[in-house]
């Protein structure tokens, strides 16, 4: 997000407290039939995770220790798991059908996470993009979520910084946006390899990280940091990238991929310049046929048809990163508290929305 305090505050934990609240309110909603979604948020000195519903009442809250960044859930939405922004190292996975204490577990020495992950397997593993930092690589991590989440294998993810991940509709492709900036954390979030950036667009064989179909970009596009996807119900990957270059130079910011197939640039036409060379949050809505992509840098939300490929709408708002689907059109959220139709103005939402 681009409020000064979220970017330049020394994010520091509050103590061991995993408290939960809201339960009964969580089920009470659904029992209504009310959509529901949950993000991570901050709160002064506090991290979280929420539940909210489409208006922005916050049904259940959930103390995280650290910033948290995005959340993925199983395909029944019942085992939801938050991750730490990099270079955090922590997972936090909620049972939100049961009110157990929330169990965190952590990447292993000399990794930390990217901020994504996802099920794969039928739910029985979860995939988690992270920094072998030593090594200057992108892995990712697998971990049994049978079994406590313990971590028992990692596969390359064949290029470096591998950030926002996506599943193929028939499950058997995983598709990383390896966003080719080296990092390490004895040095903050400084880029360590920017003259030899190389983005990419990867599928792998989701049952063994085999590599299926590498994609990159021109040499002059090589600042181009390939970031947040989505995927549409028939396979292609929408991407939202950020420019590490001039201004000037912008190069188209929304790509999409499909196997055996050349990549697409998107013209956002005048809403392009609006981007400020950053896509913060990439959804697909399914149902309607339209793209979101946001910039909080840019203060807006940009609507494009998939199947026509032009822009139809905008929505401005400061601060504007999290979008979700929500019936036809998207919820959206803001580093200054708002939700939906809500203000919330003692909580800053991170960059995603998870819709439940």
């Amino acid at each position: 997000m681009s409020i000064a305090f979220s970017r330049r505050t020394i994010l520091r934990g509050f103590g061991a407290a995993l408290a939960t609240i809201g339960l009964p309110t969580v089920a009470r909603a659904e029992e209504a039939g009310d959509p529901l979604f949950a993000t991570a948020f901050m709160e002064g000195e506090r991290f979280g995770m929420a539940i909210l519903d489409r208006d922005g009442n916050l049904l259940r809250r959930i103390s995280l220790p650290g910033r948290g960044h995005d959340v993925t859930a199983d395909s029944s939405g019942d085992h939801i798991v938050a991750f730490a922004r990099r270079p955090g190292t922590f997972a936090l996975a909620l049972d939100r059908r049961k009110s157990r204490e929330p169990q965190v577990f952590h990447c292993p020495p000399n990794r930390h996470f990217y901020g994504h992950g996802l099920f794969i397997d039928r739910d029985r593993l979860l995939v988690a993009t992270e920094n072998d930092y030593e090594k200057g690589r992108g892995v990712l991590g697998l971990y049994d979520a049978m079994n406590g989440f313990r971590r028992i294998d990692e596969w390359s993810s064949h290029g470096v910084g591998p950030h926002d991940l996506a599943l193929s509709p028939d499950g058997r492709s995983l598709i990383v946006a390896n966003g080719g900036m080296e990092t390490h954390p004895d040095f903050g979030r400084q880029i360590l390899n920017l003259a030899l950036m190389e983005p990419s667009l990867v599928f792998l064989d989701a049952a063994d990280g085999s590599l299926k179909e590498r994609h990159t970009l021109p040499p002059d596009w090589s600042r181009l940091s390939t970031r947040h996807m989505d995927i549409t119900a028939g396979g292609r990957v929408f991407v939202g990238c950020q420019w590490q270059g001039e201004a000037n130079d912008c190069p188209p910011l929304l790509l999409s991929f499909a196997r055996g197939e050349d990549r697409r640039e998107h013209d956002l036409g005048k809403f392009a310049r609006r981007l400020n060379g950053y896509v913060g949050s990439v959804s697909v809505n399914n149902r309607s046929g339209l793209i979101a992509i946001t910039s909080p840098h840019g203060d807006i939300a940009i609507f494009m048809d998939a199947g026509r490929g032009e822009v139809v709408g905008s929505r401005n708002g400061v601060d504007l990163c999290g979008v979700a689907p929500l019936a036809n059109d998207f919820v959206t959220s803001t580093g200054t508290g708002r939700f939906g139709t809500s203000d919330l103005a003692s909580m800053a939402f991170d960059n995603h929305i998870l819709a439940l």
